[in-house]
């Protein structure tokens, strides 16, 4: 176990600490980017709110290149109306953006804007950079290994502090009984490198849930694992359920919406954004005209989130979708499909008729965006991400008072596998099997990491031998 958790983190850690600051950066923001882009957000005019087709005719002007994607309506009093629409040079889950005064239909700003959430220019390349480093899929790499080995050094972390915890205690009791004995017991020095332990398992303690939480959230976006998480999902019948917009007559909302899963989150691109069944890209011209009485036809179904996003239909005969895109307490993602020439709710989604581990996973992402619990969410965020950076700044202290100025330090002590038990040591491999399967980067980099360790292990008895030979010689 310290074996692993060594190679893990020395070899790991700096995508673990990359990770923690670029995330810290994230949860930092928001209120950032609100004072940056106060004059696009903010409407200025105090007249009555124009006709939402008002609002969206004056951003169609303005971008005349584009098809609409979707209308955000002004969520409260002094802030414009988001327009969305796709244009060919924007990326997967990028929007151009144009921002409407309601007021009076004013254009406040044009800017891309990325994901469910919305996030602008600043978060987005803050996003990226804790998604990707900025290299597009192959940089997922990056933060997938993070997520990956961040659980398994948490855990084997907590079971090195717990041992070391009872040798200490162990140690104690033996000096107190030495010393009502009458027998002299040595004064106890701690080492420079003793305290840095200390303090690099006691953060450990402090921050292993959540550890635990990131790591778990991270995976299921993740591009190999998050594909796996997806279809273990869709087979148990724990799929988030998706909204039917395509106006057939018999119109349900079971099948994979894709909320949660495999390449998909707030903030992270959040790719099943547009996958209500019937909306994709929105090819062609769309009557926005309609959007007023479609946007009746939801408050009239209960869809009454300040924060909405209608999306028109994809193709002809197709509904329009009106989803509630509130990530804070008490969640608010319920959806209606409409059908804008009867003026009627066609299909429905309510969170409340989302499967437990559905739910589970709609909150647990909006507590790793720092969206679930406002201010709250966003300091434990920030004490988290500050946590794992210094345990692993501590943690290479460690390795560097252990020696890592002589080649790559004083090494840990080989063989302790043999001290296992059999059985642990087969339940032990058919689980690290099980879980490398399921999580491939871990897998393949454990893998990795135990040639590695034969390899040093090879070259050091060859050198032993060689030494040895030359002194008998």
């Amino acid at each position: 176990m310290l074996r692993l958790h060594f190679y893990a983190g020395i070899l790991v850690g700096p995508f673990i600490l990359i990770a923690a600051l670029t995330g810290t950066g994230y949860a930092l923001t928001p209120q950032l980017e609100s004072w940056l882009y106060h004059d696009e957000l903010t409407a200025t005019s105090t007249a009555t709110p124009l006709p939402l087709a008002d609002q969206v005719h004056a951003a169609e002007q303005a971008t005349p290149d584009g098809a609409l994607h979707a209308v955000r309506p002004a969520p409260e009093a002094g802030d414009t109306t988001r327009v969305l629409f796709t244009t060919p040079e924007l990326g997967e889950s990028e929007w151009h953006t144009v921002f409407v005064d309601p007021g009076d239909a004013a254009i406040t700003g044009e800017l891309t804007t990325y994901g469910t959430s919305g996030v602008l220019p600043l978060r987005m390349t803050l996003d990226q950079l804790h998604r990707s480093l900025l290299l597009g899929e192959p940089g997922r790499v990056y933060s997938e290994l993070a997520a990956s080995w961040l659980a398994v050094v948490a855990v084997g972390g907590l079971a090195l502090w717990l041992a070391r915890r009872r040798t200490r205690t162990a140690s104690a009791k033996a000096a107190t009984g030495k010393a009502a004995s009458g027998k002299a017991v040595s004064g106890t020095v701690t080492s420079g490198r003793a305290r840095t332990v200390r303090w690099h398992g006691r953060l450990g303690v402090w921050v292993l849930a959540g550890a635990l939480m990131l790591s778990a959230t991270g995976l299921t976006w993740s591009a190999y694992a998050g594909a796996n998480v997806s279809d273990l999902r869709a087979a148990l019948g724990w799929n988030t359920p998706e909204l039917d917009a395509s106006g057939g007559e018999h119109a349900g909302h079971e099948g994979h919406a894709g909320h949660e899963g495999h390449g998909s989150h707030e903030g992270h691109g959040d790719h099943g954004h547009g996958s209500h069944g019937g909306h994709g890209d929105h090819a062609g011209h769309t009557d926005a005209a309609d959007v007023d009485e479609v946007l009746r036809a939801a408050r009239g179904a209960d869809i009454d989130a300040g924060q909405l996003e209608i999306t028109p239909p994809a193709e002809d005969g197709g509904a329009w979708a009106v989803t509630e895109i509130d990530r804070s307490w008490p969640t608010q993602v319920d959806a209606v499909a409409v059908d804008a020439a009867q003026g009627e709710v066609v299909d429905e989604v309510r969170f409340e008729d989302y499967p437990l581990v559905a739910k589970l996973a709609r909150w647990g992402i909006d507590l790793h965006m720092g969206s679930l619990f406002g201010w709250a969410n966003q300091i434990l965020l920030v004490a988290l991400g500050l946590g794992l950076a210094a345990m692993t700044v501590l943690g290479y202290r460690m390795w560097w008072q252990r020696g890592a100025r002589r080649a790559f330090g004083t090494p840990i002590p080989r063989g302790q596998w043999r001290r296992v038990p059999p059985w642990a040591l087969a339940v032990g491999t058919l689980a690290a099997v099980g879980i490398g399967w399921f999580v491939p980067l871990l897998g393949l980099s454990l893998v990795a990491f135990l040639l590695v360790d034969v390899a040093v292990g090879w070259v050091g008895r060859r050198r032993a031998s060689a030494r040895a030979e030359e002194v008998s010689t």
